[in-house]
């Protein structure tokens, strides 16, 4: 892994996303989550558009979108707030642009939602990599979209 290069970093609202930025979006999750995972479902699942539902989104030099997630308030997908649509695009992997977007996500949680639990849904594999971030798994694996999943928990104030 490279050190990770400087990125513009944008958080968004739904509304806040112009056209142009939610196609691509919306392209780009579809290229990793459908075809290159090979899980057929509904990705535009009607949380995006939640007025509390933020958008993180990194961005290279050309304005090309390098990294992504979304954050979900309490209630929508968990009783605690979550993120998900986790996603590094093809060209970008390998360059350390994970642990940047998970901190970022986190602080934005914590700037919105004050002292607040973070519920997430991860691949199993990557229970090592969120753990680093202060998450605990809370649950038995299971699977989504037939991929092991397991439900992880980071308590407020928890370390990074």
């Amino acid at each position: 892994m490279t050190d990770a290069p400087n990125l513009r970093w944008d958080v968004r609202t739904f509304a806040q996303l112009d056209a142009a930025t939610l196609y691509t979006l919306l392209k780009l999750r579809s290229e990793v989550f459908v075809v290159e995972q090979q899980c057929v479902y509904l990705d535009p699942d009607g949380k995006d558009a939640h007025p509390d539902v933020v958008h993180v989104i990194g961005r290279a030099d050309d304005g090309s979108i390098a990294a992504y997630l979304r954050i979900l308030p309490a209630g929508l997908s968990y009783p605690q707030v979550s993120f998900g649509r986790v996603l590094t695009a093809p060209a970008w992997r390998g360059r350390g642009l994970g642990d940047p977007l998970v901190r970022i996500a986190l602080d934005e949680i914590e700037r919105r939602w004050p002292g607040s639990d973070v519920q997430i849904g991860a691949q199993a594999h990557l229970e090592h990599y969120y753990a680093r971030h202060g998450f605990v798994r809370n649950s038995d694996n299971y699977l989504d979209d037939g991929i092991p999943h397991i439900d992880m928990l980071r308590a407020a104030g928890a370390t990074r």
